[in-house]
């Protein structure tokens, strides 16, 4: 932060908790342009999962990988991720980066994607050009090529929490709700994926590029990189992210003599916020550390494991019932998604329009409903004319997930701001979470319903001795998740 006594140009930062209140003060408005730009990543990240679905099984299927391997390939990832996401998501609430909290890990994720898509795509032209004896090559080439792929797939479904929180750190609540719905429009519309199919569909190796490069691996490793590259330099640009740090010590004119608020064992709040006076408007800006003040008393505590899992464990029940149908609703989107192909209704302005007549809760309880209806007549009545007519109800179900269940957390977190404004000055913080920590843990659902889907869909076949079974599986948790999204749920009015 500045120290001078004009105006400054950053934004003050709004811990998160700001931090358990989530934010005190509210963000100045973002223009549609500086949100699309946010949005940016989504769309690398789409046209990457893209390639990757295209080229992926040819690969493990050119290195040789045992079928026996495959369910550990797929499995591997989100296993990980849920593992590991609330613990990342964490680590970024108290990262002190001088370019902000979130930006450090969408850029090191954002590597590991590189990384991941450079080994799968090119692993074996490596290994080929480098070994020589041939059972090493083998075993060379399937273990780089697998560990391409998990890393590429852990990251790409890792990239989603940390983007989100950042959406959520510095806009308004009103451009928070918009930039969700750009999000979806890169996502649930699949424009980055439609171009990387159509990518993909090019015979390469009769153009010049193809034959510059070698083999349509490296073309399409060389567009990945390119887009991924250019989408996440955009987002990154996007929006100002002030860091989360003790920076130099403010004027005396703008030192608060009373202090920020210490908690109950003399550890300043994670997130803590100093108000002060500035020509008769309270002004809030982050903790510094004075002369005489000691850094050990003004450093914020890092949260260890064991009070990650305490603050997960003892979340607000609505927090633990969103998971929860978030879970249910990715179990039953991704039963479906394992036997058709990627034909998603473009219906993103639709369902802008209809949440202002039927609300979250009512567009949260159709996009489940209607999946659920539509699976479940497909799976009864097979015909191909009204299954490509059923099929955009997995659109509706697509743009639901990948929006609703965050409107829903920015309402949360908006509805504890103004608590929090309403408690007495220096009332302790007992939250314990930050943005970082509600995202991962939501978007961590995701992860386990790859793992229940992955592990327990191929036995259901095996017992029924017909995929049919998947469909009827999908619509029935769907139909379960109508009930919870309507029971359960806590919606903000």
């Amino acid at each position: 932060m500045s120290g001078s006594n004009g105006p400054t140009d950053t934004h003050p930062y709004q811990s998160l908790a700001e931090d358990s209140p989530f934010g005190s003060g509210e963000q100045p408005k973002r223009s549609t342009g500086r949100l699309v730009m946010h949005s940016m990543a989504m769309f690398g990240r789409e046209f990457c999962y893209a390639v990757e679905a295209a080229y992926v099984t040819p690969v493990l299927l050119s290195v040789g990988l045992p079928k026996s391997l495959y369910s550990m390939v797929w499995l591997l990832s989100p296993i990980l991720g849920f593992l590991l996401q609330p613990v990342v998501g964490s680590a970024s609430d108290y990262c002190r980066a001088r370019w902000g909290r979130r930006r450090p890990y969408i850029l090191t994720l954002a590597i590991m994607m590189l990384l991941g898509m450079a080994l799968y795509l090119n692993g074996d032209a490596v290994v080929s050009a480098l070994v020589a004896n041939p059972r090493q090559k083998l075993v060379w080439a399937i273990s780089i090529t697998m560990i391409g792929v998990v890393l590429f797939d852990f990251s790409a479904d890792f990239i989603d929490g940390p983007i989100k929180a950042y959406l959520f750190d510095v806009c308004s609540h009103q451009d928070k709700e918009k930039g969700l719905h750009y999000h979806a429009l890169f996502t649930a519309s699949r424009f980055g994926g439609a171009l990387g199919y159509l990518l993909g569909a090019i015979d390469w190796m009769h153009l010049e590029l193809g034959r510059l490069l070698g083999t349509e691996f490296q073309v399409m490793f060389f567009f990945s990189a390119l887009v991924l590259t250019l989408c996440i330099i955009t987002h990154l640009c996007s929006i100002p992210e002030a860091p989360l740090r003790d920076g130099a010590t403010d004027p005396p004119s703008q030192q608060d003599p009373q202090g920020p608020s210490l908690s109950a064992d003399g550890m300043y709040q994670y997130g803590s916020i100093e108000k002060v006076k500035n020509g008769g408007a309270d002004t809030e800006l982050p903790v510094q550390e004075g002369k005489n003040k000691k850094p050990s008393r003004r450093r914020q505590k890092t949260m260890s494991m064991k009070s990650l899992l305490r603050a997960l464990v003892n979340m607000p029940s609505h927090y633990r019932c969103l998971c929860i149908s978030h879970l249910i609703g990715w179990t039953a989107f991704l039963s479906n998604m394992l036997f058709f192909t990627d034909f998603m209704g473009q219906i993103r302005n639709f369902q802008k329009a209809m949440v202002s007549y039927i609300g979250l809760k009512g567009l949260y309880f159709m996009g489940y409903l209607l999946f659920g209806l539509g699976t479940g007549f497909i799976g009864l009545f097979p015909n191909v004319y009204s299954t490509l007519v059923l099929c955009s109800m997995f659109g509706v179900m697509s743009s639901t997930l990948y929006t609703v269940p965050f409107n829903l957390i920015a309402e949360y977190h908006r509805e504890e701001e103004k608590e929090k404004q309403q408690e007495a000055p220096g009332a302790p913080d007992n939250h314990g979470r930050g943005k970082g920590v509600d995202c991962a843990a939501l978007t961590c659902m995701v992860q386990l319903a790859q793992i229940l889907v992955g592990g327990g869909l191929g036995f259901l076949v095996n017992m029924a001795g017909s995929v049919v079974v998947v469909v009827i599986t999908a619509s029935a948790v769907a139909l379960i998740g109508c009930c919870f999204v309507a029971l359960f749920v806590r919606y903000v009015d």
